[in-house]
């Protein structure tokens, strides 16, 4: 059994000085980074509570002269934020479940039902990832303004965010090698107890695929909570407009500290929604890197 190599040595650990440098620097480290993370949060939500000639001095104010909470709920009534929530949480959970329900379904046929030109269809989905995102954007809008067929726009509506979100290579590739994982004599043992294609993916690969389900679903959500141009282009009625999308177009004439209040107030959902979930991240993104 060969020994791990370590950067200090279990001997010079057991010693009462070493143990001591060891933990002092780990301490160290440790508060270093967890300041240069938090720092700029603590910044943006103390940075709401200054008044407007505070927040503009010059050296900075570490922590304001007068805490106000004024600067929330102007920015909670001034900027509509309870509207454009609303708008970018319908939005949100709409591009999830079709991301979902539609990226799940094909990540399952192309690992488990081996249709053909299976790898040719793959390698075509994983070749728009070499696309920069800005070249499509042009082509995206041409569709949804005049969508093929049914000629009909879906400018101002929420399948315009909807529908292109369903084209995620990224997430589906991840399912897809998620799938790959799954031990075959579980799926087997379905088939033989009369379990068909769906019911196998409903009853024995779904529940198995938890965690990198929450992982996809932590990708979907983020990639429209922060998404700007796109919602820009889709949505020329303001009020159907994102909070991504208003905070930009609202904050003429608005005081500073009433736009860093909002900033803070749309970021909460998000880090909401992974600190409850963050157990279900970790283990979705180390789950894809070892073998089932």
């Amino acid at each position: 059994m060969s020994a791990t190599r370590t950067l200090i040595s279990p001997a010079t650990l057991a010693r009462p000085r070493g143990k001591a440098v060891y933990w002092t620097v780990f301490t160290a480290v440790v508060v270093c980074f967890t300041l240069a993370f938090l720092f700029p949060v603590y910044w943006m939500v103390t940075g709401a509570m200054k008044s407007p000639d505070e927040i503009a001095r010059t050296p900075p104010t570490l922590v304001p002269d007068h805490w106000r909470t004024g600067g929330y709920t102007d920015a909670w009534d001034l900027m509509q934020l309870p509207q454009h929530l609303t708008n970018t949480v319908v939005q949100a959970a709409g591009a999830w479940a079709f991301q979902l329900v539609f990226c799940t379904a094909a990540a399952y046929a192309l690992s488990k039902l081996k249709p053909a030109f299976g790898k040719v269809v793959l390698g075509g989905i994983l070749a728009t990832l070499m696309v920069p995102a800005q070249a499509l954007v042009v082509p995206k809008y041409l569709t949804v303004a005049d969508l093929p067929l049914i000629h009909t726009s879906l400018l101002d509506d929420p399948l315009a965010i909807w529908l292109p979100a369903v084209a995620n290579a990224f997430n589906l590739y991840l399912l897809k090698r998620f799938f790959d994982q799954l031990p075959r004599d579980v799926l087997e043992a379905a088939e033989i107890d009369g379990a068909g294609r769906l019911r196998t993916l409903w009853s024995v690969v779904l529940p198995m695929s938890r965690p990198v389900l929450g992982v996809v679903s932590i990708f979907a959500l983020v990639a429209v909570w922060q998404d700007f141009l796109w919602p820009l282009m889709v949505f020329p009625d303001t009020g159907k407009q994102p909070i991504s999308v208003a905070l930009v177009q609202l904050s003429q004439n608005i005081q500073l500290t009433v736009l860093v209040a909002a900033m803070v107030i749309a970021s909460i959902p998000m880090v909401a929604l992974f600190l409850v979930f963050q157990r279900h991240i970790i283990a979705g993104i180390s789950a894809g890197s070892t073998k089932g």
